[in-house]
């Protein structure tokens, strides 16, 4: 198999059931981002062919962190049951403790932590949290030399 020369970057792609431009306008607001793009249904291309009830919806939120990364998003379809995020937490590192529990703290108002901010032998300090919009997230502040 060839070796691929170009940036490979794995790109979280978190799905809503109709909360995606709340939940990206907080992301935005808490991480220091900004949103590059956001199309809702009726503004894409295929308005036209969108069902009236996924008008309103996300087709596609990017969001640009501070660093460069990205973290995109989109509504479910309509149609689609919406079964929540699964199987994925997001891991964000912070070089100081003090940026890091900022940070920890504003996605835990109004989600629910599940490993308290504490000191732990990877970082100074690290939670675990699930945000109002039940994405869950590992904060790390000073990760610590391995």
């Amino acid at each position: 198999m060839p070796v691929s020369t170009s940036h490979l970057q794995p790109i979280p792609y978190l799905s809503f059931n109709g909360e995606c431009a709340a939940a990206m306008r907080f992301y935005e607001k808490v991480l220091g981002g900004k949103i590059k793009s956001m199309m809702s249904g009726a503004q894409s291309p295929m308005a036209a062919q969108i069902p009236p009830e996924f008008a309103d919806r996300i087709l596609n939120a990017q969001l640009e962190l501070p660093g460069g990364s990205l973290l995109f998003a989109g509504d479910c379809p309509s149609h689609i049951p919406y079964e929540g995020i699964k199987g994925v937490t997001i891991a964000l590192n912070y070089d100081t403790v003090d940026e890091a529990e900022a940070i920890f703290n504003a996605l835990a108002d109004g989600g629910k932590v599940t490993m308290p901010f504490s000191p732990t032998f990877w970082a100074k300090k690290f939670g675990m949290v699930v945000d109002k919009y039940g994405v869950p997230w590992i904060i790390n502040g000073e990760l610590t030399p391995a």
